[in-house]
């Protein structure tokens, strides 16, 4: 069923075709219909960052930017769901067109840059959604709020997401904002840490609980960077790393239709480059913290990849574009499967 509608929505425009399939899911979720479009996975239960996830495979952030189709997608049976890169103020994003498939390649490239219509807009649609499983919003900041005023911006989404997240995400990766992929080393790095912990311990008092703090990397570090950004982490007492975002390289599509085009590339390319950043971070943090995994799985076998590399979750973002809910279930089973071997 779902190769028949790839093949409609492959005719329209790439972002034409994620609006309307986010309305889609969004309304399918609203009348619980999706649940019948596909099989379950089947029960894989996992504890990480102390939260119980149905299954560890989750949808990565950047589908469902504003948080309208949460019910939608968790019906089709994600253990997990993460909806933004969302910012505080609403913002247009880039001009378009900012999405190019490359499906000989199974493969993306966006350059959205962070539109989405605040981070107001989104909490109102997660209280209006009925989903009681874990949900991560992702934080961003604005494009026109200088980078070393960045920490305001990430502070103001959290102290207004606390309360409605299982775990909250800190993008720090996105290639599609400027200079945002800085604050992901040195002093920068650490100052924005420090300044996020501060801020969670003060909310988990306000709150009465604490919501873990997850960092979103680029794959494009070489191993020493990795080593320094695991080391902060630890230093910071973060929750979890999300490795990786979308790739600035353009190996393996430079010849293909539109290879060239600005932005981050995601989907099958960027498979290789994710998991050795994984098993490089699983290496320095030696448990110390979880990693979830994304970044290339368009195939059950490479979400358990992904684990052997040291991933305790994984996520999925192209993959699902190309070959829909089955992935879940496939991703569910090998992952299921390489632990019973």
């Amino acid at each position: 069923m779902y190769s028949l509608a790839r093949e409609l929505l492959f005719k329209l425009s790439p972002e034409t075709s994620h609006e309307l399939s986010i309305d889609l899911i969004g309304a399918g979720g609203r009348l619980g219909l999706n649940g019948l479009l596909t099989q379950a996975p089947k029960s894989l239960p996992v504890k990480v960052m102390g939260l119980e996830f149905a299954n560890p495979v989750g949808l990565a952030a950047g589908l469902d930017k504003n948080g309208d189709a949460i019910d939608g997608f968790a019906q089709l049976g994600f253990g997990f769901v993460e909806i933004g890169t969302v910012t505080p103020r609403p913002q247009p994003g880039n001009p378009k067109p900012r999405i190019f498939r490359l499906p000989q390649a199974t493969a993306i490239i966006n350059r959205m840059g962070f539109n989405n219509h605040g981070v107001d807009h989104l909490i109102e649609r997660v209280k209006a959604a009925k989903y009681k499983g874990v949900l991560g919003i992702n934080i961003g900041k604005n494009f026109d709020t200088p980078v070393e005023r960045a920490v305001d911006d990430y502070l103001i989404c959290l102290d207004k997401v606390y309360a409605h997240a299982s775990y909250v995400t800190v993008n720090v990766s996105s290639p599609n904002t400027p200079g945002l992929r800085s604050l992901q080393f040195g002093d920068s790095l650490k100052q924005l840490l420090e300044a996020l912990r501060q801020r969670q311990e003060d909310l988990a008092v306000q709150h009465g609980r604490r919501v873990p703090l997850a960092i979103k990397i680029a794959p494009d570090m070489s191993d020493e960077e990795t080593a320094m950004v695991a080391a902060a982490l630890i230093e910071s007492g973060m929750d979890a790393v999300i490795a990786t975002n979308t790739t600035l390289s353009r190996e393996g599509v430079e010849n293909l239709p539109f290879g060239n085009e600005a932005g981050g590339l995601s989907g099958a390319p960027v498979r290789e480059k994710s998991t050795h950043i994984v098993k490089v971070l699983a290496g320095e943090l030696s448990g110390r913290l979880p990693i979830i995994a994304a970044g290339g799985i368009t195939e059950g076998a490479h979400a358990a990849e992904k684990i052997a590399a040291g991933a305790s979750l994984v996520q999925i973002y192209s993959g699902f574009i190309y070959k829909g809910p089955a992935l879940i279930r496939e991703a569910v089973d090998a992952i299921a499967a390489a632990k019973r071997a």
